[in-house]
């Protein structure tokens, strides 16, 4: 059996402890979790003001939102002009809210195939596009999701288009909808991926975690807090189903109804960022457990039958797709990559815990160099 390693703490990591500020360490204040008691400093609130700052900074701008707009207009007029019915649907960070003005546009293209091939397809799509005076454009049909990648002048927007992926759409609207219930999950989502991507754990082709994972991390964690902040949409009677390949894709979507669901809890997005680096770095069971949005708690890895490495999926960390529950997010972290993502979960608490300033060191760019 593959299991996560007990990280051992690097030079710099051990360094980074020391030199930290040790006058906070016996101000603390015990924060109520669904594991038990932990104690966290008792003027964590403070930083709040500044977290908040960091988060309005990342929202992207209504310009950036209006050229999207633009982008996806121009889009569907070279779409629709060869394939009348087909439809554009935009997916991923720039349709979930949790996207920033540095956001890149994805879209998918949903669309009857009929007698061709979705490579054919695809190759047609770069065609017109061409045509139609986009920058650019390059059919990547190799890629594990085929797309055509594109360039848009008016906005500076790189896009990638593909065909039918609507397993992507349906758990767009999934994060959104999540987002809509309680204005805390995107404070909190956005300041962990902007420390994720400064930190250098944001990025798949390095084994470590993304942008989706952390989301996903984020719902889990604020379903998981008492009292609740965030419900089990999946859990509840379904007003929205799609249905993909065989794969149902149901829950309760109604969510304006759920606007005061977290009113009970009144954690700060301070006190909500400590504890979420406190749970990854200390209290996650990374040998046994699953975290699961669609539950709206911990599963075990022996019951999603994740306990051994298969082929390249290792399951060191294991979050389910809410939807594709047979597709573990954490898959590609390895041995050394758990290591580092958990050393930097660690780092991110202590800085928090003990530092003057965390608002500054916690968002340190790691420096490959060293």
């Amino acid at each position: 059996s593959e299991v996560a390693e007990t990280p051992k703490k690097s030079s710099s990591s051990s360094t980074d402890h020391n030199t930290m500020s040790q006058s906070n360490q016996s101000r603390r204040l015990q924060i109520r979790t669904h594991t038990g008691w932990m104690e966290c400093r008792h003027d964590i609130g403070t930083f709040a003001s500044s977290l908040l700052s960091i988060y309005e900074s990342l929202k992207p701008s209504e310009e950036h939102m209006s050229k999207q707009s633009r982008l996806i207009d121009s889009l569907t007029k070279s779409v629709t002009k060869e394939w009348p019915n087909a439809q554009l649907h935009l997916y991923g960070s720039c349709a979930n809210s949790f996207g920033t003005s540095h956001s890149d546009v994805d879209v998918c293209l949903e669309i009857e195939i009929g007698t061709g091939s979705e490579v054919e397809l695809l190759l047609r799509l770069a065609e017109i596009l061409r045509g139609d005076n986009f920058d650019s454009v390059e059919a990547i049909t190799s890629a594990r999701v085929p797309i055509v990648r594109m360039l848009d002048a008016g906005s500076d927007f790189s896009c990638d288009i593909c065909i039918n992926n609507l397993l992507a759409v349906a758990n767009t609207k999934l994060l959104k909808d999540y987002a809509q219930i309680d204005g805390r999950l995107l404070q909190l989502a956005s300041i962990v991926k902007h420390w994720a991507k400064l930190r250098g754990v944001n990025e798949t082709y390095r084994g470590t975690l993304s942008s989706y994972a952390y989301v996903l991390m984020c719902i889990s964690f604020l379903q998981l807090r008492e009292p609740k902040i965030l419900p089990c949409l999946q859990a509840m009677e379904p007003t929205y189903t799609m249905v993909v390949d065989d794969t149902e894709c149901a829950y309760f979507d109604e969510v304006h109804q759920l606007r005061d669901f977290g009113a009970e809890n009144k954690e700060t997005i301070a006190e909500l960022l400590w504890a979420f680096f406190h749970y990854w770095a200390f209290q996650h069971d990374y040998r046994k457990d699953v975290i699961s949005i669609r539950m709206g708690k911990i599963i075990s890895k022996k019951e999603k039958n994740w306990t051994t490495r298969i082929g390249n999926d290792r399951h060191l960390i294991c979050i389910e797709d809410p939807f594709e529950t047979g597709h573990d997010l954490g898959r590609i972290v390895d041995r050394q990559t758990i290591r580092i993502i958990r050393e930097e979960f660690e780092r991110a608490a202590a800085m928090l815990q003990h530092d003057d300033d965390p608002c500054v060191t916690l968002f340190e760019p790691y420096n490959y160099e060293n």
